[in-house]
């Protein structure tokens, strides 16, 4: 089947888009996706600068939503017209994932990293030659084929173009505080970093009960917007130092919790060095920048923890609609992150993204799509 996509032919290329790409066949356990809409993750733009590197060229995209067109004749759970959020891929058979972590897949980079299908055969090609895949999903295209426990399905009811983005980045941020740290109602939590992330992180930190729940920023529109969304405190560090603003704020002990998104030295530090004695703090951000050796040493003198944390410990099948519910009732605005871009200006989206001018784009891939259809 040919389709159109937007393909990254080199290291550090722009998308460029085609519409000579042919979709692999489906499969026993597949599910052809008609593409509506996809979030642009930081992920996406790692792979296209080569900071991680799968192969070119290329189709990324793993914020996916769509309509499925068909199913293949395993498929137990999906029919075609099933309106589904796509997510990353686990094997279902390993150890970890028959223990309920397929983030811990034993086969998670063979199945979502590696390039191709779970099987090792190509999910798109162009001209005969193999293009790369991303997620197993691909979602920068018209039309993409999936595997079932890539899915998760959704109402119909939803507007599809927003819910992209919680297959990946809001459920990374709100899933490590929920199943990773899991915070008591009372305690108290800070978070480095209000991108889309960030921003998941905190409101799953005050819908926990934490009584202090403090934004680590320097762009005073997203400390702004972390207010909005129910930070208690928000603390810009170009401004102040947000070690001692924070135990200020917590009388003089520190958070029980910190979340950091950023992947910078510095601002990792701070994470560990804001901590109540006994706290923990989880990172998320894919980083190669090192933490000094004093730091490490607090972790032993105040019995503090590190913990990393892979796609917020999440099944998607199971967070993706908790954090619907929580949506429905006011309480994960996750959609006031967001800002739609058509499919054709995928470039200027990416640029908007990694400045930081637009928290989370979207790109709206079927125009004709209306919310409720």
């Amino acid at each position: 089947m040919r389709i159109k996509a937007a393909v990254v032919n080199e290291k550090g290329g722009q998308f460029e888009m085609k519409d000579d790409v042919e979709l692999a066949d489906m499969q026993a356990d597949d599910l052809q996706v008609h593409m509506v809409a996809s979030g642009i993750c930081h992920s996406d733009e790692a792979l296209r600068k080569g900071t991680a590197e799968i192969g070119y060229p290329i189709v990324l995209g793993h914020e996916g939503s769509g309509i499925v067109e068909k199913v293949g004749p395993e498929v137990k759970n999906f029919k075609p017209g099933d309106h589904v959020v796509l997510s990353f891929y686990g094997c279902g058979n390993c150890i970890n994932c028959l223990k309920g972590i397929p983030t811990q897949c034993l086969n998670y980079a063979a199945n979502n990293l590696s390039g191709v299908r779970p099987d090792g055969s190509a999910h798109f090609t162009e001209n005969g030659h193999d293009v790369a895949d991303m997620f197993d999903q691909s979602s920068f295209t018209t039309t993409t084929v999936v595997r079932e426990r890539n899915a998760v399905k959704v109402s119909k009811d939803l507007d599809l173009r927003k819910l992209g983005p919680l297959g990946c980045g809001y459920v990374t941020g709100s899933g490590t505080v929920f199943n990773t740290l899991k915070p008591e109602p009372g305690s108290t939590i800070a978070v480095f970093g209000t991108g889309a992330v960030g921003l998941a992180a905190m409101m799953a930190g005050r819908i926990s009960g934490c009584t202090k729940v403090i934004a680590v920023d320097i762009v005073p529109s997203r400390l702004a917007l972390a207010k909005e969304l129910g930070a208690t405190d928000a603390i810009n560090s170009k401004e102040e130092d947000p070690v001692e603003a924070i135990k200020k704020l917590t009388d003089g002990q520190g958070v029980d919790y910190a979340v950091d998104t950023t992947g910078v030295k510095k601002v990792m530090e701070d994470s560990i060095q804001a901590l109540a004695q006994g706290g923990t703090t989880a990172t998320i951000a894919v980083t190669d920048q090192h933490i000094d050796l004093d730091t490490w040493n607090d972790l032993c003198t105040s019995d503090r923890k590190v913990v990393g944390v892979n796609m917020g410990d999440s099944i998607p099948q199971v967070d993706i609609p908790r954090l619907i519910r929580f949506y429905k009732l006011g309480m994960f605005d996750f959609d006031k992150t967001e800002k739609f871009y058509q499919f054709a200006d995928i470039n200027q989206a990416n640029a908007d993204s990694v400045s930081g001018k637009t928290i989370k784009p979207v790109l709206v891939i079927d125009p004709d799509y209306k919310p409720g259809d």
